[in-house]
């Protein structure tokens, strides 16, 4: 009887591969698609844009019988505007984003309704204050010419290796904190110390993506017994909440003791202000919680994604020698004297191919490679693609900026001309292409931030260094929710003469 089972099912298996060997993945019987998708995990965005490719911009994911993992990968301008703007009530974040990534929240990435408006409004109202740019712009200088200029000094003059993604997570964690929470937690010294709050998000963040992976019940079953990456996301959790409420405590101290900091002070830090505005809008003090789960959200969205994107944007200019010599006349072409000093947020308006070229980096290597949506209701996307209630549609932007219907032939060409106007401007582009700042009502609040940030630390690295990536040192994506390099990026610097 039981030879004849296994025979039964050897035979279904065999059926099932013949019927499916024209395509990149195999729905097999009750496993669905997930052995297809475990077996390319190592390089699991290029495999999502060979499918999306293959099944002309929309595919039907399957997933093991019973699992609730069926979803919809998109690449497709016409569906994405169509999820993120013509139907966007439809789409929410839904409950198992919110399952997924646990540890953000009720915070502004992974809330709906009325709770995002409220933090979207909240947010915003503070960071397109205007004098929140001029305290950006003296944060970021500061960080610059303290942190990351002697650091960069002490690698170049010793003709040392350093690993470019970790400069820029150090950096732009130190940075983010003080803007959040108004502490520096010097990562970025010549020492390069271990700081047990940023290993922890960092442990964090590598541990979210394998929630998508494996089957609802797996990793929650892991959570509850508290093994592998579970175990070790718990731990993290713990140890990153400790740093955040040590300084939320302090923040409390410091009000209770009426020494509330305005926007022009000098010590103007984020938490403060929600905390002020909080107490102006609702007359009552805000939750630890409410701070913590929003302090954790702009810390996410001001590190990873900056340093992210520094790192493939810098190892494309290393590797694109005319892209560099373009960006460095134009640098030295603004500058009103010869002493180097990092450009001020009016000059870098004015560096054009500059900002061309992070476009282009962008588009290739967007620091958040995929996002995903719950369906409220069924519904056909301008695809036709049938969507059930509370199906999950995941949009791929990694792939996006593969697609040779919306970037042509070259689209695998780092290019940054594409995106310059014969009148010498900046072409644009509509978000539902160019999606590296999400599209529609939940577009990036910060993305000019992000620019300036990029464009500030960019044109001081461009401006006094040459970059050399080391030879034969491997390349490739990260397995994680945010687009790092698996192995980081490892450099040696020489100094040019300023």
């Amino acid at each position: 009887m039981v030879v004849a089972i296994l025979s039964f099912l050897c035979f279904l298996f065999l059926c099932h591969w013949r019927w499916n060997k024209t395509s990149p993945i195999t729905n097999w019987p009750i496993l669905g698609m997930l052995p297809g998708l475990f077996f390319n995990v190592s390089h699991v965005h290029d495999y999502a844009t060979s499918l999306v490719k293959h099944y002309g911009g929309t595919f039907v994911f399957k997933g093991p019988w019973l699992a609730r993992m069926d979803a919809i990968l998109t690449s497709d301008p016409i569906n994405i505007q169509h999820i993120l703007s013509k139907n966007f009530s439809n789409y929410d974040k839904g409950p198992t984003f919110r399952e997924i990534f646990e540890p953000m929240g009720d915070g502004i990435f992974s809330t709906d309704s009325e709770t995002w408006r409220y933090q979207r409004k909240l947010i915003q109202s503070l960071i397109k204050h205007s004098k929140f740019m001029l305290f950006l712009e003296k944060v970021v200088k500061g960080k610059v010419e303290k942190g990351l200029i002697p650091v960069l000094d002490h690698v170049s003059s010793l003709g040392i290796e350093v690993d470019l993604q970790d400069v820029f997570q150090r950096f732009t964690f130190d940075n983010v904190c003080l803007m959040v929470l108004g502490f520096d937690s010097n990562c970025l010294t010549i020492e390069f110390p271990e700081v047990a709050h940023a290993k922890a998000f960092d442990q964090m963040e590598e541990s979210l993506l394998y929630r998508h992976i494996l089957p609802t019940n797996c990793w929650k079953f892991q959570r509850w017994v508290q093994i592998g990456r579970e175990k070790k996301l718990s731990s993290a959790w713990k140890t990153f909440d400790q740093f955040v409420y040590g300084c939320i405590s302090s923040k409390r101290e410091k009000l209770s003791r009426g020494r509330a900091l305005k926007m022009e002070e000098a010590e103007f830090d984020l938490l403060t202000a929600i905390e002020q505005q909080e107490r102006e809008m609702n007359g009552i003090a805000s939750s630890n919680k409410f701070l913590r789960d929003t302090a954790f959200n702009l810390i996410a969205a001001g590190r990873d994604t900056i340093s992210a994107g520094l790192t493939w944007f810098l190892w494309l200019v290393a590797t694109h020698p005319s892209v560099e010599a373009k960006i460095l006349e134009e640098i030295k072409g603004h500058l009103l004297d010869e002493v180097w000093r990092v450009l001020g947020i009016d000059e870098l308006s004015k560096l054009v191919y500059l900002h061309g070229a992070i476009c282009e980096s962008l588009r290739l290597f967007p620091p958040i490679p995929f996002d995903h949506k719950c369906a409220v209701q069924a519904d056909i996307l301008p695809s036709g693609h049938h969507i059930r209630s509370n199906m999950r549609l995941i949009y791929s932007l990694y792939s996006m900026g593969r697609m040779e219907s919306i970037w042509g032939e070259d689209c695998l060409e780092f290019k940054p001309e594409r995106w310059i106007s014969e009148q010498g401007g900046i072409v644009h582009v509509p978000s539902f292409k160019f999606i590296a700042f999400n599209a529609g009502a939940r577009t990036c609040l910060g993305k000019d931030i992000s620019f300036t940030q990029m464009k500030m630390i960019a044109t001081a690295i461009i401006r006094n260094y040459h970059i050399h990536v080391v030879e034969g040192h491997p390349i490739s994506p990260s397995i994680s929710v945010v687009l790092h390099m698996k192995h980081g990026l490892k450099v040696r610097l020489s100094k040019r003469n300023v």
